[in-house]
This record gives structure tokens, C-alpha cells and sequence, in this order.
């Protein structure tokens, strides 16, 4: 797509105007005494390599009252608690245990930004202790999951927010997307061609002692026993048994926007086809689920899919494609992160970058207001900053903008992806009663196994 283009927001600088960013200052001008109580797990520091984990626990931090942060490595809660003292917000607790910071301080938020097999089983005893939780995507680690945290937040009543900030911030260009599939400017029959990169080899690993002050179990949790390596602990995304590789990574960001853009947020695909590619580390026709049951070994190396080609039909006959780079059959458009939508009527491509296409440019100022209107339906009021509309929900008691349902279901898309490639064919898939269809293989990998005392 022509990066000359002009965007979406350029384009409508002149004219209907946008809802404005959130005001960091909201609540945090509330009294201490009226500012909820904010506890944060896995913040991240100067031994790992993620920073999200951090940053969600700083927002929440400077709209509530901190009163304790959780992390596996103790120099890290160190860290994270004199950046909060240094800003006069007094001490906070530390743990390495989030049971024990649930039972002794009692928080009435949770902001979660552990490695991703740890997101639901913290999740689920944050939303039972009654506490309100932001969690970073992906939420999931497996599609049972899911189903059971959706039961969770129902059962509670508690307030959810997945940290998929596409749904709130980046200039809400996947905002306007939404609405302008949605509104039919592409026309009918729409495509959404998702890019979402590619995961590296690398491996074997060797075994290294675990660093001071870290605990190595806890962070392995409900994950299988494993020696500790820089790579498990800073790359885990490119496990399975931490997480699902591009496809859970940037899957959960436009995966979810090409969901609902598409209109699918309270079902999901009937089928899923395709072919990807396996790092060195995994032998052809490798059992997967014999490895998820403990029946089969791999060597400690990167086990995600490097490369990939699928796609998800849905019941009306709609698709969407993932890939790991996009490239048309007349080999003039290609892009390797983003989504290009395709109508009977046009077409149109968004990333964190830009919103550009013919069918953008081509807006009228009525047509401008009419996609901003449809922003604010989409949204449920103004947009804000995606922490910020989480604390708002938190006052109405209304779900917010990423919430657990939808969320549950994108990521049954992405989980479905990693499966068929797993398995090495196409897959039936019933979204009503979440299940493969005549499929025992496939329905196995709706779940995994947990260790003892780490489960959900």
C-alpha cells in the first residue's frame, strides 16, 4: 500500500473531529481515600525483556492508590516500588506469591502482566478475591481457558479489561477500520487479509544457573518443569508452553480487529485450513498432543510456528486469511504486519501506522462524521485512553471496550490456528458448542495439562 497516502486522521483534520485522547489526571485527582486500592503482578525490570507488564502497572498506579506489587523476580518488585515512592505514593507491599498479596492486602484492582500461561489461573483468583482486573493480551494459553474465564467474570460481576489498547488508542485508526467495514464502504462480502510476522529458530539451549532472587518455579507455575535458560525466561513467546508464537502475540491484536470489523465477536470460524512451517527443533509429524500429556520430549528450543498461511471461513460464507507476511496473487501488494480489508466495492489497508486506501481518501466530510459516529457507537462514548476507559467502567460498572467475551473469542481464532498447524490438516469447528467437530486429536488441544499446585 502507497505510504504516500494520506491517513485517516490527516484527512479529517479539517474536519469532523475526533474524540480527544484521556486525560492521565481523571482519577488521579481524587482523595487517597477514595481512590481504589491497585495491586500489580509481574511489572517487569532490569533482568527481563518485556516492559508492558510495567507500563499497564504504572497507568493503574497513577489513577489508583498503590498498595503492592508481585513479581518472581525480587529485584525487580524493588525496582517498581521505589519508581512509585519516588513519586510520594509511600511503600508497597512486595511478594513473590500473588495468593499471598490477594489475601493480606485486599486490592480492589489488579493490573496483570505476567508471561502468558500465568494470565488466567491469577486472573481467576483476583476476580474471586472481588477484585477488578486489567489482564495483557493474550489472555489465554489454551481455548478452555477462555471459556473458563468468561464463566469467572460472569459469575463475579467483576469488571475485565484485556490490554488489546487497538480497540482504544494508536490514533484510533483501527477504530475508524471497524466502523468503515462495518458501515459498508468496502462493500459487501468483506475479506480481511491479516499480517502478523513470523517467530524465529533458535536452540538447543543450555541450562544456566537461575539468577539471585528469582524464583524459577513460580515462574514456571502451572507450565511443565523446566531447566532455566535466558531464552525460556526473555523469549517465551516463542514456546508453546508459554505462550502461541506470532499467532497469540500480534494474532490478539489484529486478529481482534479483522473479528470485529468482520462482525464475528460473539461467534467464530466453522473451519480453519492451511500450512505453516515448524523451527528445526520439532521432527516432521511431530505428536503435539502426546507432548502436551507428557508422553513426548523436545529439545529446549524455540517450538512456535516461523511461517504460515491459514484461513478462517465463517458459517455466511466471510473469510479471514493469516499469514505471517501478506502477499496478493498479482504480487502488488504486500506488508508484513497490518490488515488489508476487501470488499465487493473496494479495498483498504490499517496498521499502527497508518489508515490509507482509495475508499479513505475518496470520505466526504459527511461520510467523516458518519465513521466518527460509528466510532463512538463501536466505543460506548468517547474514546479514551485504554486504561483510563477501564477505570471508567470500573465506576459504572459496565464491560469495557476489550472485554473478556470477545476477547475469549478472538483468541479461540488464534488457538485454532496453532492447532491446524499442530496437527498438519484442516479442522471443523462448532463456535456454539466450542468444540472440533468428530475430531478427538483436536479437541484434546483445548486444554493442557497444569502442575500440581498451580492450577486454575
Amino acid at each position: 500500500m502507497s505510504q504516500s497516502r494520506r491517513s485517516f486522521v490527516a484527512s479529517t483534520a479539517a474536519g469532523a473531529a475526533l474524540p480527544l485522547f484521556w486525560n492521565r489526571t481523571g482519577h488521579a485527582g481524587q482523595s487517597a481515600n477514595d481512590r481504589k486500592k491497585v495491586a500489580c503482578v509481574g511489572v517487569g525490570g532490569s533482568r527481563g525483556r518485556y516492559s508492558r507488564g510495567g507500563s499497564i502497572a504504572r497507568q493503574a498506579c497513577d489513577l489508583g492508590q498503590p498498595v503492592a506489587v508481585c513479581d518472581v523476580d525480587r529485584r525487580h518488585n524493588d525496582e517498581f516500588a521505589s519508581q512509585q515512592k519516588a513519586k510520594g505514593r509511600g511503600d508497597m507491599n512486595t511478594y513473590t506469591d500473588y495468593r499471598e498479596m490477594l489475601e493480606k492486602d485486599k486490592p480492589d484492582v489488579v493490573t496483570i502482566g505476567t508471561p502468558d500461561h500465568w494470565h488466567v489461573p491469577i486472573a481467576i483468583a483476583a476476580l474471586k478475591s472481588g477484585a477488578d482486573v486489567y489482564c495483557e493480551k493474550p489472555l489465554t494459553l489454551t481455548i478452555n481457558e477462555g471459556i473458563e474465564i468468561s464463566r469467572v467474570v460472569k459469575e463475579t460481576g467483576r469488571v475485565f479489561q484485556v490490554g488489546t489498547q487497538q480497540r482504544s488508542e494508536n490514533g484510533q485508526k483501527f477504530l475508524q477500520a471497524v466502523a468503515m467495514a462495518q458501515l459498508g464502504y468496502i462493500g459487501d462480502n468483506v475479506t480481511a487479509h491479516v499480517a502478523i510476522g513470523g517467530a524465529p529458530a533458535g536452540g538447543p539451549f543450555e541450562a544456566k544457573p537461575v539468577p539471585e532472587d528469582l524464583d524459577w518455579d513460580m515462574w514456571l507455575g502451572p507450565a511443565p518443569k523446566a531447566d532455566y535458560s535466558e531464552e525460556r525466561r526473555k523469549m517465551f513467546r516463542w514456546f508453546f508452553e508459554y505462550s502461541g508464537g506470532k499467532m497469540t502475540d500480534w494474532g490478539a491484536h489484529h486478529i481482534d480487529i479483522a473479528t470485529w470489523a468482520l462482525g464475528k465477536q460473539e461467534t467464530g470460524p466453522v473451519k480453519v485450513s492451511g500450512i505453516g512451517k515448524f523451527p528445526p527443533a520439532i521432527p516432521e509429524n511431530f505428536d503435539f498432543p502426546a507432548w502436551f500429556a507428557g508422553k513426548a520430549t523436545l529439545p529446549s528450543a524455540y517450538n512456535a510456528p516461523m511461517n504460515f498461511h491459514l484461513t478462517l471461513e465463517y458459517a455466511d460464507g466471510l473469510k479471514m486469511t493469516v499469514q505471517d507476511k501478506y502477499e496478493s496473487a498479482d504480487g502488488k501488494t504486500s506488508f508484513p504486519n497490518g490488515i488489508l480489508f476487501e470488499g465487493d466495492n473496494g479495498r483498504f489497508f490499517v496498521n499502527r501506522g497508518k489508515l490509507s486506501g482509495a475508499p479513505v481518501e475518496a470520505l466526504t466530510e459527511s461520510d467523516k462524521q458518519k465513521v466518527n459516529d460509528k466510532v463512538v457507537e463501536l466505543y460506548g462514548g468517547n474514546p479514551t485512553g485504554h486504561m483510563k476507559n477501564f477505570f471508567d467502567c470500573i465506576d459504572t460498572r459496565k464491560d469495557p471496550v476489550s472485554d473478556v467475551y470477545s476477547h475469549h473469542r478472538t483468541m479461540t481464532s488464534c488457538h485454532l490456528c496453532n492447532i491446524a498447524l499442530m496437527l498438519g490438516r484442516d479442522l471443523s469447528w462448532d463456535p456454539a458448542k466450542q468444540q472440533f467437530n468428530g475430531d478427538e486429536q483436536a479437541n484434546a488441544l483445548r486444554t493442557r495439562p497444569q502442575r500440581e499446585g498451580y492450577t486454575s
